[in-house]
């Protein structure tokens, strides 16, 4: 529903506590006076640069995690937990101050309980001040980034993920390679792998810390991790006795020798990561209306830097240029260049068309 029905579901109460944080000038014992004077008011190309101008990085960050999410009711426990992970504090936040944000949003007209008795204790966000808001976003992300010329080089993967993979499996079936106590491929199989591939990577050196980008990213590289991940997860691939081998299935999908689609890729992407960056999708989404021309990487990182929850040891800045471009990179969804100041990025047609969530469409 977008704002002007859920102004009429609305008890007075929540119309008076809105209309008096924006100073509406109206009959506050009116409830028609009411909606019509909140409807002026945030309906105004005004309202909404100036509520993300004045508006806390942690409070833009529960509103994006909030526009990204595919359901389209929250509980309260949902939005306590949204506005958590907004939240990127060092100590831990009190419960009070998370529900003090949720009825800040709630008297601010962004979020109004359902109108029937099954859903009058879940929470919905008005669908056209969700729009709203993602269009005047995109432009307020957009004011950082530095645009670049084309630089005279620049590296770009297309579908050779997806003819990797059958590569991949072509080695396991053929080398049927031994695994380690750990349950990795010793190094000698892991160059072996690499030799085989289009797009080869450095094995891992000893020492580091590896967790949250997937079981696989423990012991391989990004690519060749994602690319293990999601064969596992096919059941084309199978750890049997210190053994890696291919199953019947992986030998079908390999007999085919069809390209997986890189939507598939990609997708399975976005959940394999989301522990470790749980607003991916929204990140390659910003970065698809950031970078449709030649961007400088550096910019990019200015520009939506502050939405990146640090991981660990992984900084905003590493999580961006390491875990998002550069995969971004390798499922072919974008371009990578260098020019004499630093590294530069730009989206393919098809990234582009990838970025945009399914549910932002309907």
């Amino acid at each position: 529903m977008n704002l002007a029905d859920m102004l009429t579901y609305a008890d007075i109460g929540q119309l008076t506590a809105i209309a008096g944080r924006y100073q509406c000038e109206c009959k506050r014992n009116s409830k028609h006076d009411l909606i019509q004077s909140i409807l002026i008011t945030l309906g105004s190309r005004e309202f909404m640069e100036s509520h993300i101008k004045g508006s806390s990085p942690g409070e833009l960050r529960f509103l994006n995690t909030l526009l990204f999410d595919e359901r389209s009711q929250f509980s309260l426990e949902d939005l306590l937990a949204a506005a958590r992970q907004a939240s990127f504090d060092t100590a831990p936040g009190k419960s009070g101050d998370y529900r003090e944000l949720v009825s800040r949003f709630k008297n601010g007209g962004w979020l109004f309980n359902g109108a029937s008795q099954q859903n009058r204790y879940l929470f919905q966000v008005p669908l056209d001040l969700k729009n709203r808001f993602r269009e005047r976003m995109g432009e307020h992300l957009k004011e950082r980034i530095v645009q670049s010329p084309e630089p005279a080089m620049y590296r770009g993967e297309g579908d050779l993920l997806s003819g990797d993979l059958l590569l991949f499996l072509r080695y396991v079936k053929e080398n049927e390679p031994e695994l380690n106590q750990e349950g990795a491929l010793y190094k000698r199989n892991q160059q072996g792998v690499m030799n085989a591939l289009q797009i080869a990577e450095p094995l891992l050196g000893k020492g580091g810390w590896r967790f949250g980008y997937g079981r696989a990213c423990e012991h391989y590289p990004p690519r060749f991790a994602l690319l293990y991940d999601y064969a596992r997860h096919r059941r084309w691939i199978s750890e049997e006795g210190y053994r890696l081998q291919l199953t019947a299935a992986g030998s079908h999908f390999l007999e085919e020798g069809k390209l997986e689609k890189l939507m598939q890729l990609f997708s399975f992407w976005l959940r394999l990561y989301k522990g470790a960056i749980p607003n991916l999708p929204s990140l390659v989404y910003w970065i698809s209306l950031s970078a449709d021309k030649w961007v400088t990487t550096a910019s990019l990182a200015e520009g939506i830097g502050w939405l990146i929850k640090p991981f660990y040891y992984d900084d905003a800045v590493s999580i961006l240029e390491q875990r998002v471009l550069r995969m971004m990179l390798h499922l072919g969804m974008l371009r990578l260049g260098e020019d004499a100041g630093g590294s530069v990025v730009m989206m393919t047609p098809w990234g582009c068309e990838a970025a945009v969530p399914k549910h932002l469409l309907r």
